[in-house]
C-alpha cells in the first residue's frame, strides 16, 4: 500500500504518537536540566543556604509541565524559601526532605491555576519521581555541608589548642628556663675569678649564653613579640627581618592601608602563622634568590602577597604529594585562610617562581 492510500485515522494516529513522544522528550530534557542545575548549585559551596534554596526553586518551576503557572517552596529547619509567584494551591505536590532518617524539611511544588487531570492530580509520574529526586538532592548537599562546617569547626579547635600550646610553652621557656639560665650565667661570672680553670668556665659561659639565645629565639618563634602591642604590620616586617638574616634571602617587605585598621588577636596570629610558614617553605625548597612580602588593608578585605622567584613547582603534583606524606605546612595555610572567613590562592610553575595570595574579610565587612 502506498503511502498515498495510507488511512487518514491511522496517519493521525502516528501523528498523535509523534507528538506524544516529543512532548515526553521535552519533558525528560527539562528534568535533566533542573538535576544538572541542582548539581552544580552544590559546587558553590560557599553560596548561603537561603539564596542556594531560592535558586533551586526557581530550577524547579522551569521543570513541570506549565512552567508559566508553577510555583514551588522548600522549608529547611528555619529556612522558608519560596519562588516569588508563591501562593497556596488546590493543586499541589509535596515530598519530605529526609537525613539519617530524619525530616529536616520539605519541598512543594504547586499550580496556581487548574489543569487537566493526569497521573497524580494535574502532575504526570516522573514529576513525582522527579521531586523526590529534588529533595533527595537537597538532603545530600545539606548533610555535606553539615559535614563540612563539622570538619571546619573541628580545624578551628585543632589550630587554636596548637596556638594556646605554643603560647603556653613560649611563657615557660622565656619566663621560667631562659631566666633560670640567666641567672645560673649571672652566678658563674661572680664566682669565674675564684675558679682554678678560667678557660673551662669560658666555655661553660659561652655554652650557657648560647642556650639562652636558642631559647630565647625559640620562644620569640612560638609567641612573636608585640604582635598585640605593634600590631600585625610591624610584626610581619620583623619576621622578614629575622628571616632575611637567617636564610640570606633579601625579602622585602610592603604595608598599604594598614595604619587605621584594628585587627583580633586572632586574626594577626593566624595572618602571622600563615606568613611565618610560607617564608619558612621559601628557605626550606624555594632555592630563591629573593622574595617579597606584602599586606594590603582595602576594604573590605586584607590581602597578603607572599611571592618568591624560586625554582617554582608543579602545584597538582606537590599537592598530590602533601596529602601522601601528610605534610601539615600548606594544609595548616589554608585551614587559617578559612577559619577567618578567607581564601588561600597558590600560583606556580616549574622555573617560575610561585605566588601565594591569600584574602581575608576585614572585621564589619559582609561576606
Amino acid at each position: 500500500m502506498s503511502s498515498l492510500s495510507f488511512p487518514h485515522d491511522q496517519w493521525q494516529a502516528v501523528l498523535d504518537e509523534r507528538l506524544h513522544i516529543e512532548r515526553a522528550l521535552r519533558e525528560r530534557i527539562k528534568e535533566l536540566r533542573c538535576l544538572y542545575g541542582i548539581t552544580r548549585l552544590a559546587q558553590e559551596r560557599d553560596k548561603p543556604l537561603p539564596e542556594l534554596l531560592a535558586r533551586i526553586a526557581d530550577l524547579i518551576c522551569a521543570s513541570w509541565q506549565y512552567p508559566e503557572i508553577t510555583c514551588a517552596r522548600i522549608r529547611l529547619g528555619t529556612h522558608d524559601c519560596a519562588t516569588a509567584n508563591y501562593a497556596p494551591s488546590l493543586w499541589h505536590q509535596k515530598t519530605p526532605i529526609r537525613i539519617r532518617d530524619e525530616v529536616v524539611g520539605e519541598v512543594e511544588v504547586g499550580y496556581l491555576e487548574e489543569r487537566p487531570e493526569c497521573d497524580e492530580g494535574p502532575f504526570l509520574a516522573e514529576e513525582r519521581s522527579l521531586i523526590d529526586a529534588v529533595a533527595e538532592l537537597v538532603a545530600r548537599i545539606i548533610e555535606q555541608r553539615w559535614t563540612d562546617e563539622l570538619m571546619q569547626a573541628l580545624s578551628r579547635e585543632l589550630i587554636m589548642a596548637q596556638e594556646n600550646e605554643r603560647q603556653r610553652i613560649a611563657r615557660e621557656l622565656h619566663d621560667h628556663l631562659a631566666q633560670e639560665l640567666a641567672q645560673a650565667l649571672s652566678d658563674l661570672c661572680l664566682l669565674a675569678h675564684s675558679l682554678p680553670n678560667p678557660e673551662a668556665v669560658q666555655r661553660i659561659q659561652t655554652t650557657l649564653e648560647t642556650a639562652i639565645a636558642s631559647i630565647r629565639d625559640l620562644a620569640y618563634g612560638l609567641l612573636p613579640p608585640g604582635l598585640s602591642e605593634l600590631g600585625l604590620a610591624q610584626a610581619v616586617a620583623s619576621l622578614c627581618e629575622e628571616m632575611s638574616i637567617r636564610s640570606g634571602i633579601p625579602i622585602h617587605f610592603a604595608a598599604d592601608g594598614m595604619a587605621n585598621i584594628t585587627l583580633p588577636f586572632d586574626t594577626q596570629i593566624n595572618i602571622y602563622r600563615l606568613t611565618q610558614e610560607a617564608l619558612t617553605n621559601i628557605r626550606k625548597h624555594a632555592r630563591a634568590t629573593q622574595a617579597s612580602v606584602r599586606l594590603v588593608g582595602a576594604y573590605p578585605s586584607l590581602l597578603v602577597r607572599i611571592e618568591d622567584n624560586g625554582q617554582g613547582m608543579d602545584v597538582e603534583s606537590r599537592m598530590s604529594q602533601a596529602a601522601r606524606e601528610r605534610r601539615m605546612g600548606l594544609w595548616s595555610m589554608q585551614e587559617r585562610a578559612r577559619l577567618l572567613g578567607g581564601s588561600l590562592t597558590l600560583r606556580s610553575k616549574p622555573g617560575a617562581g610561585t605566588r601565594i595570595v591569600v584574602e581575608v574579610p576585614l572585621p564589619g565587612a559582609s561576606t
